[in-house]
């Protein structure tokens, strides 16, 4: 994890930057820093204080967070006197971390692992439309789907093996491409995969149906698959002419990971 590590390590350097000022305090109390208020012998340093600041403060640095880390930190301490040094640490944090980057260590991880994930606050600016930068194109290989009634288990796994999609559209036929539904790479893995094994008849040349009723098969023909449960038949779907910043805010606001 990295949210009770930051706190560790803030805690850590809090506490030995505490237990200094405590020696400080302690052997040079006719200090000005320490004369008027730390008498010679007492106790007036508490560097379990500092810990609590500096986990605070090392917190704040490392995910940007500001209102929310002080009423954590509250909640943990419940004393309303720490409340201001822990601002004023939360803001500070914040401040020296935004001038090396304003990005925190939770979307430092989601770019380095490459997650499909859009800022809310982020602000893209496109003069293009959907069909600039949809895929496939012209000169790419077509489209990876799958047909109604028409493809194969052996199609299917094929098509699996060779493409890394999160999943496939379902269309009518090859020849018209009129859109039924989604089928998520999962549970299209998931579903040959049982069928396999506890359905008997189904092997590589039987054919996978997503309609309600079985095509119309010679007598020869092995056992189909039905797999209209997996199929999703309300996909989120555009138009080709439909402005880039509005398939940008669909992503970001409906999370979204394809749209057809």
């Amino acid at each position: 994890g990295l949210f009770i590590p930051s706190m560790a390590v803030g805690a850590i350097a809090g506490r030995i930057v505490g237990i200094a000022v405590e020696q400080m305090a302690y052997h040079h109390h006719d200090w000005i820093i320490f004369k008027n208020w730390c008498r010679p012998g007492a106790d007036c340093v508490t560097p379990g204080l500092y810990a609590m600041v500096g986990a605070a403060a090392c917190l704040g640095g490392s995910t940007r967070m500001t209102v929310s880390l002080v009423v954590i930190m509250f909640e943990l301490t419940g004393g309303l006197e720490y409340i201001v040094p822990l601002m004023a640490a939360a803001v500070t944090s914040k401040w020296v971390a935004d001038a090396f980057g304003k990005e925190g260590i939770y979307e430092s991880h989601i770019q380095l692992n490459g997650y499909p994930f859009l800022d809310v606050q982020d602000e893209f600016t496109h003069r293009t439309l959907a069909t600039d930068v949809m895929r496939p194109r012209r000169s790419e290989p077509p489209l990876a789907l799958l047909t109604q009634d028409s493809t194969t288990v052996e199609d299917a796994e094929a098509l699996i093996k060779d493409t890394d999609y999160n999943g496939f559209p379902v269309v009518v036929s090859r020849e018209s491409e009129r859109l039924i539904g989604f089928v998520q790479r999962r549970d299209l893995i998931l579903a040959i995969k049982n069928a396999r094994q506890k359905q008997d008849g189904v092997v590589s040349n039987s054919v996978v149906y997503f309609t309600e009723d079985a095509p119309q098969l010679p007598a020869s023909s092995p056992q189909p698959l039905k797999l209209r449960r997996i199929l999703n038949l309300s996909p989120f779907t555009v138009t080709d002419h439909t402005p880039m910043e509005t398939v940008v805010d669909i992503f970001r606001k409906l999370k979204l990971r394809s749209i057809l």
